[in-house]
Order: C-alpha cells, then sequence, then structure tokens
C-alpha cells in the first residue's frame, strides 16, 4: 500500500469515526471510489488498527471526563465505599455496556468479513438509520449526564451493537439510544463518545495482535501513517461534531445519509457497481461431490 493511499484511508477513517454517517460504510466504500481492490483478512487487520489513532484522540479530548469517570469507578470497588456515586454509575455503566458488542462481535466475525461487506447491505443501513437517528432528533430530551445509570449504559450499548452492521454508524446508534432514553442532545454525544471507547480500543488491539505479521511487514509504514492521520482529523472532526450537535442535532448528517444510500442503491441497480467491488469476492460452499 503506498502513502498516498494509506493517507486517504486515515482521512477517511478520521472524519467518519465519530461523525454520524459510519466509518465501516466509507472506509468500505473508498476502495470502489478510486477502483482499488483490498485483500479482506489484511485490510479488516489494517482498518482495525488505525482505529486506535482515533481512539487516542477521543481520549485526548475526553481527558477530563475519563479521569473522573475512572476515579469514581475504581473508588466504589473499595470497601465500604459509596457505589452510587454519578462517577461509579457512569462508569459501571460504560463497563456492561461494552460486554453486548464484544459478544456479537465474536459471535458475527465471518459474517462482519464477509457477508455484511455488501454494498447493498450499507445502503440498506444508511438509509434505514437514517430513518431512526431522525426520528429520536426531532424529539430531543432533557436529561444530562449527571443522570446516567447502569442500566442506561447497558441499554445504549445494546444499542450500538447496531454498529457491527456497516453503514448503521456506532455514533449515530448510540447518540440516538441515548436521545430516546431521554438524554439531551449534547449529552447523549458525550456519552457515546465515552462508551465507544472500549469497544473500538479493545478491537484495535485484538486486530493488531491476530494480524501481528500481516502489520509488521510491508504494511508497517502505510498502518503507522494512516493512524497518525485519523489521529489528527479525528481529534478535529470531534470538536466540530460536538458544535453541530449542539446547535442543529444530528439532522444534518441524516440526508447526508439517504444521499449515499440512494447512490449507492442506484449504481447496484444500474450495474455501475457490484456488491462486493473493492474486496474479495466471498468464498463460494464447497459443493460434496456427486455420488456416482
Amino acid at each position: 500500500m503506498e502513502p498516498l493511499r494509506a493517507i486517504i484511508y486515515g482521512i477517511v477513517q478520521g472524519l467518519t469515526e465519530f461523525l454520524p454517517i459510519s466509518s465501516n460504510a466509507h472506509i468500505r466504500m473508498t476502495p470502489v471510489l478510486f477502483g482499488w481492490t483490498e485483500d479482506v483478512e489484511t485490510f479488516t487487520a489494517f482498518t482495525a488498527v488505525i482505529q486506535l489513532g482515533t481512539t487516542l484522540a477521543v481520549l485526548i479530548y475526553f481527558a477530563k471526563d475519563l479521569k473522573r469517570v475512572l476515579g469514581g469507578w475504581f473508588a466504589s470497588m473499595k470497601k465500604g465505599a459509596d457505589k452510587n456515586t454519578q462517577e461509579a454509575k457512569m462508569g459501571w455503566g460504560v463497563l456492561f455496556g461494552t460486554i453486548p458488542i464484544i459478544i456479537l462481535g465474536l459471535l458475527l466475525k465471518h459474517q462482519i468479513e464477509t457477508t455484511f461487506r455488501s454494498l447493498y447491505v450499507i445502503a440498506i443501513a444508511l438509509i434505514g438509520m437514517g430513518l431512526v437517528m431522525l426520528y429520536f432528533d426531532r424529539k430531543p430530551g432533557q436529561r444530562g449526564l449527571e443522570t446516567v445509570t447502569v442500566k442506561d449504559g447497558i441499554l445504549v450499548g445494546l444499542w450500538q451493537c447496531l454498529a457491527l452492521l456497516p453503514g448503521m454508524s456506532r455514533s449515530g446508534s448510540t447518540i440516538s439510544g441515548g436521545q430516546a432514553l431521554g438524554f439531551d442532545r449534547v449529552s447523549a454525544a458525550r456519552f457515546s463518545f465515552l462508551l465507544g471507547i472500549p469497544s473500538i480500543a479493545l478491537a484495535g488491539f485484538k486486530e493488531l495482535w491476530d494480524f501481528r505479521k500481516s502489520i509488521g511487514g510491508e504494511l508497517l509504514v502505510p498502518t503507522a501513517i494512516a493512524t497518525v492521520v485519523s489521529f489528527v482529523v479525528g481529534y478535529a472532526s470531534i470538536a466540530w461534531l460536538m458544535k453541530i450537535v449542539a446547535k442543529r442535532g444530528v439532522t444534518p448528517f441524516v440526508w447526508y445519509r439517504f444521499a449515499v444510500g440512494a447512490l449507492l442503491l442506484v449504481l447496484l441497480g444500474i450495474g455501475k457497481i457490484h456488491p462486493f467491488d473493492g474486496a474479495d469476492p466471498i468464498p463460494e460452499p464447497r459443493l460434496a461431490a456427486p455420488v456416482k
């Protein structure tokens, strides 16, 4: 992978990881747009690892919140400590809210790397989640982060599982999940970021370990470049998203999702592109030899 391609992937990852438009969908569509074909296994490892750049960006951006939550969470585990402080409840909420996506991610690993990569799946997910986001964004709640409970963490964590389907968007699903529970737009967005840190980091480190040999070879430099770029762009996109959400919610991103999803369906319908362009096709099942 040449440096320019790595930079492009880093920009796409950084821009779309936190915006509610699905980084998985855009990373998947990028090789189609440029006419590239990527090996599924290696590309899956590459894209998971460069997420560590955007993970670092959110860690730095929300460092004060994280320090407060982690401090309260660790304090709650001490004997005789108050386990009902707001920081403790948020910490436990993030922990329990991360468990569902880890379990489903492991169970659906094969589908994520094969069937879910279809551009038809991505197009439908972009439009479908856009409708969900539009519905809840028009009914913003009044709850703030100070009201977060462990139950909220679990419920929003279940919403986060939708992000396993490319096109759904982790931030889009969790922000909508927070709004469905009555949180205001900004609080829903902040909780979405905090909840996403463990799952994004764990996925990146797992893929880094699983494919350490591939990443450590010719792909090492491109991966490093893309990770650095995704960090810089990701940090800027967080700041921009928080301003947009505070003023206009996530509705502006909904219209973008509709447009991209509709365009994909049209291009697929007329045969201009095919469901698995830009990626190795799904291996066909082996048929049993005919009985003679």
